[in-house]
């Protein structure tokens, strides 16, 4: 098996020090989800913000009451389950997660049906599913484990997460949908948000590296 990255315990401890971040991943732990676990914004925003010397906070419009630009934001909580990768099962734990916080806005996809989206063969995992996602940035999850210690997926590594980098999966640059992620940047208004944020060249055609 690879090194354990420490900055999975970084990332840990960031989450762990936000009580909303916390709170929502012990309403999706109650489900008991096979490789359950909340992905996407809802980590990547928390190292973000550290990275710009911010607080913690929940995606922009994860909150049911809020009017924001850009368009809202949901809550990923993602599990994998190929028995049960009927839409509807995942619209009944939505339901769920509601009745539990009502003011959050929730979204459930089991990804053992999200290879039919993509138009590839079945994935194995989350793991595996989370690497046809957008950004590497954004292909990261955690959970809640025993003794409510914070676990964390990271299949694609943490290095452009920690380093600010907004750069295609490998799936997305081979299968020519970068501009599925050039839209996301644009209408999320990420480099205005967090101005620190830098674009790989896999992300702007060019062969120089990011920087400065």
């Amino acid at each position: 098996m690879p090194p354990i990255d420490p900055r999975c315990d970084n990332l840990a401890r960031l989450i762990a020090a936000s009580p909303a971040h916390m709170a929502l991943l012990r309403h999706v732990a109650a489900l008991d989800l096979p490789d359950g676990w909340i992905g996407a914004g809802f980590v990547r925003d928390v190292v973000w913000n550290h990275c710009h010397d911010r607080p913690a906070e929940l995606p922009r419009g994860a909150r049911r009451d809020e009017h924001t630009e850009p368009p809202w934001s949901d809550i990923d909580v993602i599990w994998f389950n190929p028995d049960r990768a009927d839409p509807v099962v995942d619209d009944q734990l939505d339901a769920m997660l509601l009745a539990a916080a009502p003011d959050i806005r929730w979204s459930v996809a089991n990804q053992a049906r999200m290879h039919r989206r993509n138009g590839v063969p079945s994935y194995a995992s989350t793991a595996d599913a989370m690497t046809n996602w957008p950004e590497t940035a954004t292909a990261v999850a955690v959970r809640l484990i025993t003794g409510d210690r914070v676990e964390v997926l990271a299949p694609l590594g943490l290095d452009d997460l920690f380093g600010l980098i907004l750069r295609p999966t490998p799936f997305f640059l081979a299968t020519g949908r970068l501009p599925v992620m050039t839209a996301r940047i644009r209408d999320k208004r990420w480099l205005e948000r967090w101005p620190k944020l830098m674009l790989a060249p896999e992300a702007t055609g060019s062969s120089s590296p990011p920087g400065p």
